[in-house]
């Protein structure tokens, strides 16, 4: 399925998870990686042919910069790591290629209680 490089942010739960789904994923930290600026990262992950996951949100900026990648996820936390994996895999599917997307998966809002 879809190649990623996580971000040292990252939750590893989240990424057995998304391994769990067939995803070819790999932590910056488990490539040594983990401690490089964030532009460095995503051109490694992009000589790679690899997405960069993440939570932080300067990818964003690096996205609007112009910087060509393979894509770019950006999840805001959610502590509920299968739900959270769920919607990312769901992302992931969606398209063919995410070769200069940015992609958000945001933890959606609890429901409203009744008055």
């Amino acid at each position: 399925m879809t190649r990623l490089l996580v971000d040292h942010n990252f939750e590893d739960e989240v990424v057995a998870e998304l391994l769990a789904l067939g995803h070819d994923a790999i932590t910056a930290r488990s490539v040594g990686l983990d401690a490089v600026p964030d532009p460095d990262l995503l051109a490694a992950a992009t000589a790679d042919g690899r997405i960069v996951l993440t939570h932080d949100r300067d990818y964003i900026t690096l996205h609007k910069s112009g910087l060509p990648h393979a894509g770019i996820v950006f999840a805001t936390i959610d502590r509920d790591f299968p739900a959270l994996a769920a919607r990312i895999h769901a992302e992931l599917t969606t398209e063919s290629t995410l070769a200069g997307l940015l992609v958000r998966v945001y933890k959606p809002n609890p429901p409203k209680k009744a008055p």
